[in-house]
């Protein structure tokens, strides 16, 4: 029976190669698009799921308030939060680890140097809670002493070559640490991306704190990411609101300022986190689960292909029924054969879809950012997902051809009677519709993806950064840093290239790095303490940045006393209660202890991605500032100006790395995530619309079956070619109107809340769903004209023979 079954599916593959080859590669499409989605989905949705105490792994989230509005939303909280929860809650919390970041690091050994940018101090109960494998050292003790440091393999290799480093010694901020342990290079699907990790007891050290401070009880200390283990069973909502009372009684002497504490699960940091203080940038829910939309969408416009050009052939098998019925064949061997050839088809398309993965893993490894490589195909879930939607598709795409064609008369199609189901007609144009209005929908998204992305790239920042090139801070810690950099900075200006040259605490591009509390204006009482972000800056840094000030004046040598003064930006003016700029021009502001007079208001700029809102802002003025050095440069002469510029380096700055990026190139780093998921979301979209192309020239090919003497009778009758083709576009002009109306407020719905995620967003024009409903409409009708020209200029006589 199976050896008659697979003749018969390869004779019409055979005699149908057009048809076959539509329907097999349209499969394959589909397939191979999903799977691929699939993969890219199943990896966003991993993170930190390797941890095998995960289900009882919190971050502790802070949302600071002042005034009772909310002012911060941390991922890094205060330092007090973890000891204080852990010694009030034993009970419920079996175990807590803090970190701290301390950015970029020159780790050395011997004559190997080089800079770490995943640099932090840990705690004791790091590896206790986390499944990071260690794979020398002692995990209950690796992270215990002061001076102790844990390195990655990688970093290990760089600076042991292969070597033994465990209880060697490396150099870090100037210090000698021992290696007391080893671990393995973190996954790529954890949200932590640590190389080295300092013990937690060498803090007070590295930062020249005082042995007698205790920066465990500060609640004003932010910067510290806090993770607990809480114990089995425990009712997080219930510890959530027992955190209230204590962090009330630590903010005490702040009436004005207020934090509330929230637990969030680690496996969720990835998708639903983006807090300031991140380990590191994290993705987006809503964009994971649109792709998996798309996913969805592809295959099942695939299998409707399947069904369309199915029944469609199944108008040239009518006789093949007729002749098995006549012979005895009962309806159920019937539908068995149908849902059997479903099953080889789907399965000849899957090793097709397959074959396509290996061809495209490295672009698609490119494009999406997840590197699976072919070790993609041994993993189990690639290939569940094989078998599942191969076998969900052969249900799905074979059950209703083979309902339809095992139900033919064999008295009518012997005669040549080409049966005619109402309800297959309605359910057929019901299945297109369907891909009309996924197509438009996806079509809708890409374009809001796209214009939000090229928004977001070219609007204006109110801050110049290009031909802006960054050398960081440097790392060694030497006596003349400060007279050094001053040197610097003058030979730089006199590069006849270098334009101007600044040197700042922080730059465009990042986050801020220092968030300042319980500011306030002289005369105000503390209960109306603010708190903002703070740039530490020297006389250049409004100049070289085109950073418009609006009123008051710029930092100058002719002013000597400007170390005592503050200049801030239009938001800081309004946080402090002043919505016209000049009226805080002269007052003062209790500031690092003492009052300090504003002497100037800038315009907001975008210090980060458009996704974020404005921040608040000080300049305090230093004329010892140190750290990222801007240098604005000749594009002409680039590479020259960089050497040189290197050679100075190395002249003052000896054993420092000459470390530069550009400055333009790193801002838009932020917006790296948010192209890789545009480029994805549009070539799948382009992928499910093609294949949805050959759904449709199913539906036609269908139609024009079972129009065939209709349209022979028409000519005859002094029909015209146009309007013959006229008669068949209504019927598809009805179709993909309806589509659109169907599509087009779930498209909204969907890309408003998406937009959601960004403070500066475009607005939703008419023409993001006009324009994809006129490119389905022209890639419609040029399909639909393809097949009906054919129909419409046959010869009447030969459609009309057997009548």
């Amino acid at each position: 029976m199976l050896k008659n079954y697979l003749r018969v599916i390869f004779r019409n593959l055979g005699n149908n190669k057009a048809f076959s080859f539509i329907n097999i590669v349209g499969l394959a499409i589909g397939m191979a698009a999903c799977l691929f989605i699939l993969q890219y989905v199943s990896f966003e949705l991993s993170y930190d799921n390797f941890n095998t105490k995960g289900d009882r792994l919190y971050r502790i989230n802070q949302d600071r308030y002042t005034g009772g509005k909310l002012s911060t939303v941390w991922a890094a909280g205060a330092s007090a939060a973890g000891p204080a929860f852990k010694t009030a809650f034993p009970n419920e919390i079996e175990e807590y680890v803090k970190l701290l970041s301390t950015g970029q690091a020159l780790v050395s050994h011997n004559n190997r140097s080089f800079v770490i940018n995943n640099n932090f101090m840990v705690g004791p109960g790091f590896f206790k809670m986390f499944s990071y494998p260690l794979l020398q050292g002692d995990a209950n003790t690796a992270l215990k002493e002061p001076r102790s440091v844990v390195l990655s393999v990688s970093v290990a290799k760089k600076l042991f070559g292969g070597a033994n480093a465990m209880d060697q010694n490396v150099t870090i901020f100037n210090k000698p640490l021992k290696v007391t342990g080893i671990m393995q290079d973190m996954p790529k699907n954890s949200h932590l991306k640590l190389d080295v990790m300092e013990s937690y007891s060498t803090l007070k050290e590295i930062f020249g704190l005082s042995p007698s401070f205790d920066l465990e009880t500060k609640w004003f200390s932010d910067g510290f990411i806090t993770y607990v283990l809480l114990k089995p069973g425990v009712n997080v909502k219930a510890l959530e609101a027992k955190f209230v009372p204590i962090a009330k009684r630590g903010l005490a002497d702040a009436p004005n300022e207020a934090a509330v504490y929230t637990l969030q699960p680690v496996k969720d940091i990835h998708l639903y986190s983006n807090r300031t203080g991140e380990a590191s940038p994290n993705g987006d829910g809503k964009s994971v689960y649109l792709l998996l939309g798309v996913a969805i969408f592809a295959i099942i416009i695939a299998w409707i292909n399947y069904i369309n050009l199915a029944t469609a052939l199944g108008m040239a098998r009518a006789k093949e029924v007729g002749v098995r019925k006549t012979l005895g064949s009962a309806k159920i061997q019937l539908i068995a054969q149908f849902i059997f050839e479903a099953i080889i088809l789907n399965g000849i398309a899957m090793l097709l879809a397959i074959g396509m993965i290996a061809v495209c893993i490295p672009g698609f490894a490119t494009i999406s950012g997840v590197g699976a490589g072919f070790s993609l195909f041994s993993k189990p879930i690639f290939w569940l997902s094989v078998l599942g939607i191969v076998t969900i598709g052969s249900i799905l795409s074979g059950f209703y051809p083979a309902i339809v064609l095992s139900s033919y008369k064999p008295v009518e199609v012997l005669k040549g009677k080409l049966p005619n189901i109402s309800g297959g007609v309605i359910l057929r144009k019901g299945l297109v519709v369907f891909q009309f209005a996924a197509s438009i929908f996806l079509l809708i998204g890409a374009l809001t993806v796209y214009k939000q992305i090229d928004f977001m790239q070219n609007q204006k920042l109110g801050v110049n950064i290009d031909q802006t090139v960054v050398i960081r801070s440097p790392l060694i810690q030497v006596d003349s840093l400060r007279r050094d950099m001053h040197i610097f900075k003058e030979t730089a200006l006199a590069l006849p290239s270098v334009k101007s040259i600044t040197v700042s605490s922080d730059v465009p591009g990042s986050q801020v790095s220092t968030n300042r509390g319980r500011l306030r204006m002289v005369g105000q009482s503390e209960n109306s303490s603010v708190q903002a972000r703070v740039i530490t800056t020297d006389y250049d840094f409004l100049k070289n940045y085109g950073i418009k000030i609006i009123a008051g004046r710029d930092y100058s040598p002719q002013y000597p006393g400007d170390e005592e003064t503050l200049i801030v930006n239009r938001s800081a003016a309004v946080l402090f209660g002043y919505n016209k700029p000049q009226d805080i021009i002269g007052k003062q502001m209790i500031f690092g202890g003492g009052p300090h007079t504003i002497i100037g208001v800038t315009e907001d700029f975008h210090q980060q991605s458009l996704r974020d809102k404005y921040d608040a802002i000080i300049f305090d003025f230093s004329s010892w500032a140190n750290g990222n050095v801007s240098v604005k440069i000749n594009a002409n002469n680039a590479a020259q100006t960089i050497a040189a510029l290197k050679a100075n380096w190395a002249r003052y700055f000896p054993g420092d790395p000459f470390d530069y990026y550009f400055l333009d190139n790193h801002f838009n780093e932020q917006y790296k995530t948010d192209q890789r998921f545009g480029r994805v979301f549009g070539i799948f979209t382009l992928i499910a619309i093609f294949v949805a192309c050959l759904g449709l020239f199913g539906l036609v090919s269908y139609t024009i079956v079972q129009r065939t003497k209709e349209i022979g009778i028409r000519k005859v009758l002094g029909a015209t070619v146009n309007s013959i083709l006229q008669l068949l576009y209504k019927d598809f002009a009805l179709l993909i109107l309806l589509a659109f109306l169907v599509s087009a407020p779930s498209a909204w719905y969907a890309i408003h809340q998406w937009l959601n995620n960004y403070a500066f967003r475009i607005d939703i024009s008419p023409l993001f769903f006009l324009l994809p409903f006129a490119i389905v409409v022209i890639i419609a009708f040029a399909t639909v004209s393809w097949l009906s020209v054919k129909a419409a200029l046959m010869n009447p006589v030969k459609s009309l023979k057997t009548e």
